[in-house]
């Protein structure tokens, strides 16, 4: 099954501390590229949230902590940023390589362009816009390892025999490849507006397609964060903000009684 490789981005330096990263197999980080900051995580009855800001760009961040292949099925709002399909883990996703990391920094719109996350109020979102707000404000990576193919053994065979295999594994790997080739697709109250993701500006980013096959079914990791804004967060309870000394108010009268002025000399 073919799946995308991001040509771009597989060179990131480690990504920021683990404290603001989601994952085992793989580590995922939001990185808002409006403001040049990894958002931080936080935490509240098994579920992971960051803060996003109406209007700033973002990108995602997912690194291997693997030295094997992986592909990373990637969803946002519910909807798969490759192939734009309400999304499901038996879909197309991104392959990153062993202790590589890859960013995404938008839906993919070709193996050479992306139209850009961004944060933007619940109804401008891509899900909302094409029909699908129910599962606005998340996004959700599927890790699957890459299925291990034992090496094959070798043996003697007489030259006859050998010469027929040889000529029928020739037409046999002939049609395999032509069947490889790529095809033209790939696989409580609120204090604000809640966010989601808009279908931003195009730019350059470039993929190719590879081959992947599953070790499972099954994804190896599920990693789900929800992002709504900080307000939102703190008016949840998700986000609790620091305990503050509360302000003096001025007292028109501080002193009881007229004290000496100051000397002359």
């Amino acid at each position: 099954m073919q799946r995308i490789a991001a040509v771009f981005g597989l060179a990131l330096c480690a990504l920021a501390g683990r404290a603001f990263a989601v994952g085992s197999a793989a580590d995922v980080t939001v990185y808002d590229r409006s403001s040049g900051q990894v958002l931080p995580v936080y935490s509240a009855d098994g579920e992971r949230y960051v803060a996003g800001r109406p209007g700033n760009e973002y990108e995602l961040r997912i690194r291997n902590n693997t030295g094997e292949d992986i592909l990373a099925v990637v969803s946002v709002d519910g909807v798969n940023v490759v192939t734009g399909e309400t999304a499901a883990t038996s879909q197309g996703g991104y392959v990153i390589a062993g202790w590589r990391s890859l960013s995404i920094s938008g839906w993919r719109k070709s193996l050479s362009r992306v139209a850009t996350f961004y944060f933007t109020d619940h109804g401008d979102a891509y899900a909302t816009r094409t029909g699908r707000p129910d599962d606005v404000g998340v996004i959700g990576v599927a890790v699957f390892k890459r299925k291990f193919v034992p090496p094959v053994e070798l043996q003697q065979v007489p030259r006859a025999q050998r010469y027929r295999d040889e000529s029928r594994g020739s037409a046999e790997s002939s049609n395999a490849d032509a069947a490889g080739a790529p095809s033209s697709v790939p696989a409580p109250q609120a204090a604000e507006k809640s966010l989601g993701t808009g279908h931003g500006r195009s730019e350059t980013s470039q993929a190719r397609y590879v081959q992947f096959e599953r070790e499972s079914d099954s994804p190896n990791e599920m990693i789900a964060i929800r992002y709504d804004t900080r307000a939102n967060l703190i008016a949840r309870g998700i986000i609790h903000e620091p305990t503050r000394e509360p302000m003096r108010e001025p007292n028109p009268f501080p002193a009881r009684f007229v004290p000496d002025p100051p000397r002359r000399w």
